[in-house]
């Protein structure tokens, strides 16, 4: 199976650490991970996914012999439109993170990185049905290339909101609301104890499953 993660940012580091979590989730296929150079460093917000959503489409067109395309984004940024542009399933972190948590059958909440962030993540779920699982929807007050650095400081902050969610919201899994967050799923669930869907893998999964039922289809 060919498996495209397209980052709609321009940082090359994330683009690197997303397609390692992601040959490591799903390590019989081949993944390759292809970044937006022109694009702004960070997605922050809706104008940030406008100006990244040219290059986006321009990288879904280049891909044209893979068996499966994810954006790499927790905004599905041009989610939409690739499928339009694409020949074969294209996927978000943000969608596959959501419906893994319905498959789970979790309640969720999302943890994620800075405020302007959040209109666009809840508009997503509530176009994708999903509001009745959702929680709540936090912002770290973290921003993406922060969180993609990894420090001490920023794993401590990202597990004290982790926390938060549970005893005040009620979540029984929290979702990891950046694609910068990836690499840190396993730290940030053993200082948690919590259930912590992460959308990079996610994503890996659900396309190869979309892959091998569009093959028994066809």
């Amino acid at each position: 199976m060919r498996l495209v993660f397209i980052n709609p940012n321009s940082t090359e580091a994330m683009t690197d650490a997303i397609t390692a979590v992601a040959r490591r989730a799903l390590p019989e296929a081949e993944i390759t991970g292809l970044t937006n150079t022109g694009a702004p460093a960070a997605i922050e917000g809706a104008a940030d996914g406008e100006l990244a959503l040219p290059g986006v489409l321009a990288l879904v067109r280049q891909s044209r012999e893979a068996d499966a395309i994810v954006i790499a984004c927790f905004d599905d940024t041009g989610l939409g439109e690739a499928r339009n542009e694409a020949d074969c399933p294209v996927l978000g972190i943000g969608q596959a993170s959501y419906l893994m948590a319905e498959i789970m059958g979790r309640r969720f909440s999302v943890v994620t990185s800075v405020p302007v962030s959040l209109p666009v993540i809840r508009e997503n779920i509530e176009r994708s049905g999903f509001s009745g699982d959702c929680a709540s929807i936090r912002a770290s007050g973290l921003p993406v290339l922060e969180i993609d650095r990894g420090s001490e400081e920023t794993r401590a902050r990202l597990a004290e909101e982790i926390l938060r969610a549970r005893d005040e919201d009620g979540a029984e899994a929290v979702i990891l609301g950046c694609a910068g967050m990836a690499p840190l799923r396993a730290d940030l669930a053993a200082r948690t104890g919590m259930v912590l869907i992460e959308g990079v893998a996610a994503a890996a999964v659900l396309a190869q499953a979309a892959h091998l039922a569009g093959r028994a289809a066809g």
